[in-house]
């Protein structure tokens, strides 16, 4: 495959499109948990139990998306693939209301969005599937970029090209191998894409509140 030829692009968003600023450590300790996943242990608790934590995972995302900032590059590589004609598809474990914040307090807009109120999430394959088939864009012609484990899994699982963003690692971590590229910045993934580049990058002017 050369470099321009893609279908489709699928965006993580929490330290992909945005700068990582949730720590799970503290959501866990909150609720209570050691170090498990904290969707799939969600799955596991009792009605009341589940609903206290939800609460305090929606708080912490809130917050988060609230005072959210884009990773450089985040609006350009997003206009770039529009204007190539190519759709782009965000796909999160955060909840639509999150979601919904973020974008319009950056003004993003894509021509999907997969939440885990739609269902089966990230590492499973589901997700990065049933984007493709609303695109009918084949898996091997789909790019998936993300900035942690379940976003690779997901992706190699669904057949697709998994990219890691380690733009957060002085070294990438193990796993990060098994992602097919390895990039340290949105920009450098737009140039593996074959997108051009702009010529000045707009300053990050989050909508004020």
């Amino acid at each position: 495959m050369s470099k321009a030829e893609f279908q489709l692009v699928i965006f993580d968003m929490d330290g992909t499109l945005t700068r990582q600023n949730i720590n799970f450590d503290e959501i866990r300790a909150a609720i209570g948990l050691d170090g498990e996943p904290i969707l799939e242990a969600l799955g596991r608790m009792s009605p009341a139990d589940r609903a206290r934590a939800e609460r305090i995972l929606r708080d912490f995302e809130d917050r988060a998306a609230e005072t959210s900032e884009l990773q450089p590059y985040a609006m350009e590589i997003v206009e770039a693939i529009r204007a190539a004609g190519r759709p782009s598809a965000l796909m999160t474990r955060n909840t639509q209301r999150s979601v919904d914040i973020v974008l319009r307090r950056h003004h993003l807009m894509f021509d999907h969005i997969r939440t885990r109120d739609a269902g089966a999430i990230k590492p499973a394959p589901d997700p990065v599937l049933e984007i493709c088939r609303e695109f009918g864009a084949a898996p091997a012609d789909t790019w998936v970029i993300g900035d942690y484990h379940y976003d690779i899994l997901c992706a190699n699982a669904a057949g697709a090209i998994s990219v890691h963003l380690a733009e957060a690692f002085d070294e990438p971590p193990a796993w990060s191998g098994e992602a097919r590229h390895v990039v340290k910045s949105l920009m450098e993934f737009s140039d593996l894409l074959g997108l051009p580049q702009a010529t000045t990058s707009r300053p990050i002017l989050p909508e004020a509140s």
